[in-house]
């Protein structure tokens, strides 16, 4: 996908360099993050600010085209975390480094994207000590 210049850059501006699903920091990272079309350009999605989060390579991955997810919880079909929708706050909550889901939405997308990963987990502990973590 090519993404204008600077269209990518607003997007990881407004993101202020982090992932926009399970919140890491690109500064630790020796991967880029993605440019990542949250309806995906397979689903009619565009490549517009409004369309465009910024994803680590996992939650990218993990994503890949899918827009709904099941909550167990609920045993239902729901939409992703949308990152231009959904207030992060309002659907994940911290405990520790791991995410919590607030909502059968927030719970979905982290089982789908693997937040609470042994990986992801392991990197928050090293933000942490790097003053990067909790993010703000």
């Amino acid at each position: 996908m090519t993404v204008p210049p600077e269209l990518s850059s607003k997007v990881r501006r407004r993101a202020r360099n982090r992932c926009e699903y399970c919140r890491m920091s690109q500064t630790l990272q020796g991967a880029s993050f993605h440019l990542e079309h949250i309806r995906p350009r397979s689903r009619g999605g565009a490549t517009k600010l409004a369309n465009l989060a910024l994803a680590c390579p996992a939650c990218n991955l993990h994503k890949a085209d899918r827009i709904v997810a099941k909550d167990l919880i609920t045993e239902t079909s729901v939409s992703l975390f949308h990152p231009r929708q959904d207030r992060w706050s309002e659907h994940f909550k911290w405990a520790g480094t791991e995410i919590r889901g607030k909502t059968a939405s927030g719970r979905a997308t982290i089982r789908a994207l693997h937040l609470n990963s042994p990986r992801r987990l392991l990197i928050r502990e090293a933000e942490y000590r790097f003053g990067l973590f909790p993010p703000s």
